[in-house]
């Protein structure tokens, strides 16, 4: 064995194994000192500690010094143990709807995922678009959308990575530089995130901002009433996307026969669909059809609930499972969040933050909803989408009735465009996932992400102003 001697100063190694500890410490203690001062004039005591809990949640949540979940199940603690609001009605807010609807669409995801319906349904996709070079891509593409409006996008990306890697290996395609390979590995990653935010299923951050909108305003947003919305969006954004994808990227010039190959034994593998696939699908089928048209009168999250009973009814997925596919500490997260957002919004420092640092620059209610929605898509590249809708949400409703603006509108104001980080692969899963094929560089990303970023935020506005008024949401 090779021993290896730090010869590094005794103090050196101590503050450097002593760092992280040293940094949550100072944290606390500031965290402590500054609930203590006398609050500005028009803040309260307790909207004063709501913001000092507030601005640590964001600092762990944005540094890792913690998990998620952990921060969040922090926040849950200090919110009753300050003052903000009492112990029982913090632990209220954590039975939020929104939560079950969460856990109930995490389970239908992992039931898809078990039995191996998701891997059918892709290769299928995939089979009727991939006949020459170009439509595989659209293939991947629009396989990866389709996928995540009904499954969560990062589930979405982790099941077509193997079938996409497999493809640019058959291929031959030389990593960091065959153009159709990123081309590949881009479609996936893009499609995974456009398609997430058409429903409320391609990423918790949606039924997230449903449920903070529920707790601050008493209003909520229908499953079809969401993609009415947004669907037209994300058509238009899938287009650009491509146009993106084919300009940039040398998309006709490959032979295909050997990938259309791979796909062909991959569905042979996969057999007939089993009676598990079957029941699976039609459970899924009636639930979102529910969702779509009696939402309002069951209730999203009872309608979730009863279909995860029926998955363990007719015996198709088991607890075990469940303890595989399904991150627990995802759905803590949220929780803690959600609980966060009502008690800076009921103590008024949601209001009284909101008017500093965003009311000077909203001369009117179109120029709040530019600036919320260009905050969300810019800051969602380096911190979690979730997080960005916990932080900037309960601003935009407490200002929403300055500007005679609907706290439904801004909802959507924030969430959307909370959930198209295309830069960095630290804004979403997807684009990680893509990154971690070996094919790609950073500045692919980069480059070609900020091109459809901006793309995205002006097809995003111009929808609001001319689209949304038509369906009867206009800004003011």
């Amino acid at each position: 064995m090779n021993v290896v001697i730090d010869r590094r100063p005794l103090w050196v190694i101590i503050l450097v194994k002593g760092f992280r500890y040293l940094v949550l410490a100072s944290l606390g203690i500031a965290t402590y000192a500054l609930s203590q001062f006398e609050p500005p004039q028009g803040l309260t005591q307790e909207g004063l500690r709501a913001i000092t809990i507030f601005a640590l949640s964001i600092i762990l949540w944005a540094t890792h010094l913690l998990p998620l979940a952990i921060t969040s199940l922090l926040a849950i603690a200090l919110i009753a143990l300050m003052g903000v609001m009492s112990s029982q009605e913090v632990y209220s807010l954590f039975g939020n709807s929104a939560i079950f609807f969460i856990m109930g669409a995490l389970i239908l995801a992992a039931g898809m995922l078990k039995t191996g319906l998701s891997s059918r349904l892709a290769l299928i996709i995939i089979t009727l678009f991939g006949k020459n070079s170009r439509s595989l891509v659209l293939g991947i593409f629009l396989t990866s959308a389709f996928l995540s409006f009904w499954m969560p996008e990062h589930a979405v990306a982790a099941m077509m990575f193997p079938i996409v890697l497999d493809i640019a290996r058959g291929l031959e395609l030389k990593p960091m530089q065959s153009l159709y390979a990123k081309a590949l590995f881009i479609a996936l990653a893009w499609g995974a995130i456009i398609g997430g935010v058409a429903t409320f299923l391609g990423g918790a951050r949606t039924p997230l901002a449903i449920g903070i909108l529920q707790e601050t305003s008493g209003k909520g947003i229908g499953f079809f009433e969401w993609m009415l919305a947004v669907v037209p969006i994300v058509v238009i954004l899938l287009f650009v996307a491509y146009l993106i994808l084919a300009i940039f990227f040398n998309i006709s010039s490959e032979d295909i026969s050997r990938a259309r190959e791979l796909i062909r034994e991959k569905k042979i593998e996969l057999g007939r669909m089993t009676y598990a696939e079957w029941m699976v699908g039609l459970i899924m089928t009636i639930t979102v059809l529910l969702w779509m048209f009696c939402s309002e009168s069951l209730g999203l999250a009872n309608i979730a609930l009863i279909s995860v009973v029926a998955l363990f009814v007719f015996k198709l997925v088991t607890w075990k499972d469940m303890e595989e596919y399904v991150n627990w500490g995802i759905i803590l997260m949220y929780g803690g969040a959600i609980c966060l957002g009502y008690a800076i919004t009921d103590s008024g420092a949601a209001l009284w933050a909101g008017n500093i640092m965003i009311g000077s620059w909203a001369t009117s209610s179109m120029a709040m909803v530019v600036i919320f929605a260009v905050l969300a898509i810019v800051l969602t590249e380096g911190v979690s989408n979730t997080a960005i809708v916990a932080i900037l949400l309960p601003l935009g409703i407490s200002l929403s009735d300055n500007y005679g603006i609907d706290p439904k509108l801004v909802t959507y104001v924030v969430a959307v465009p909370a959930g198209l980080a295309f830069m960095l692969p630290m804004g979403t899963p997807p684009t990680a996932i893509a990154l971690s094929s070996g094919y790609l560089k950073v500045k692919d990303l980069l480059i070609h992400g900020l091109i459809l970023k901006i793309a995205a935020i002006i097809i995003f506005i111009l929808m609001v102003t001319y689209y949304w008024p038509i369906i009867g949401m206009k800004v003011s």
